[in-house]
């Protein structure tokens, strides 16, 4: 539902910049959107695959300040349709702070 809300919102957004000739800002949007979604291939692969937890966490607030970004890009252009996309930023907050949580957790339990 999450990745379908980002679809759907950004296609929108995209679309919109583009017919009301906001060149610039699609540009800006679709390099915004790309980062994010390195941002979160990055995050899903260093926790879930390389165990690096402190780093996820790390990348893991680079992406809610992404999310966040997006979701105030995707406003400004098209206005309250882009409100579902809301919900991603608070998400990622919520990672982040779980993911600070295992980090702390594992630190832990590798002191003797």
């Amino acid at each position: 539902a999450l990745y379908t809300d980002i679809a759907v919102v950004s296609a929108a957004a995209i679309d919109e910049l583009g017919t009301s000739g906001r060149d610039s800002e699609r540009r800006a949007y679709r390099n915004g959107l790309a980062l994010n979604l390195v941002l979160n291939a990055a995050w899903s692969w260093l926790f879930f695959n390389r165990r690096r937890f402190g780093t996820a966490t790390v990348v893991s607030a680079a992406l809610t300040a992404s999310s966040a970004d997006l979701t105030r890009r995707a406003a400004d252009a098209i206005g309250g349709r882009a409100a579902p996309l809301g919900l991603y930023p608070l998400w990622c907050a919520f990672a982040t702070v779980l993911c600070g949580h295992i980090w702390q957790l594992n630190r832990q339990a590798e002191r003797p």
